[in-house]
């Protein structure tokens, strides 16, 4: 992606993996941290092809180590079985405010990047999880003009010196990638 998704579109929190029993229940990927939380959000959009329908969860729990829900007006497997492989949204207004230097990853994509040394040296094209910290993947371009990705951990106040949402900008300090 390579531009910041306006505020107004929904975001995109999981997707129906399967089917779970014969009563209309689904099972569920979510992209959430933690995994449960998308339970929580009320009501869920859900994309079955290409339009957005708003659908009311009725019950949802962990099974096992998949999560499961039953879907308002989905009462049988038939219904539940044409519903895999859609996308679940929710509004960005359900979205719970973050205390201040912290930000959802749908406000960091696509960002320019600054290094306070070398300037503009792309945008944020996607963000990875590792486990240690979230990782920055800026597409920029080299000296012969070709795209160049370069890793840039997200590390608040040693790497990370400040994140302007209204200048669309994150400025670092990472020179030591562009050593060669």
């Amino acid at each position: 992606m390579s531009h910041s998704a306006p505020a107004n579109e929904p975001m995109i929190v999981g997707q129906i993996s399967g089917v779970f029993g014969v009563h209309g229940w689904v099972k569920i990927f979510s992209f959430t941290e933690p995994r449960n939380n998308i339970l929580s959000y009320k009501p869920w959009l859900i994309r079955n092809k290409s339009d957005w329908q708003t659908m009311t969860i009725v019950k949802g729990r962990i099974q096992g180590k998949t999560l499961v829900a039953q879907i308002e007006g989905v009462d049988d497997r038939d219904k539940a079985h044409s519903l895999i492989g859609s996308d679940i949204a929710i509004d960005p207004s359900q979205l719970k405010s973050l205390e201040d230097n912290d930000f959802y990853w749908r406000e960091l994509i696509g960002l320019d990047v600054e290094e306070t040394n070398l300037g503009l040296i792309g945008k944020v094209q996607s963000i990875m999880a590792t486990g240690a910290n979230d990782v920055l993947v800026v597409v920029g371009k080299d000296d012969a003009g070709k795209n160049r990705e370069t890793l840039i951990p997200y590390l608040l106040d040693d790497v990370i010196k400040n994140i302007d949402l209204e200048k669309q900008r994150i400025l670092v300090d990472w020179n030591e990638s562009f050593d060669e």
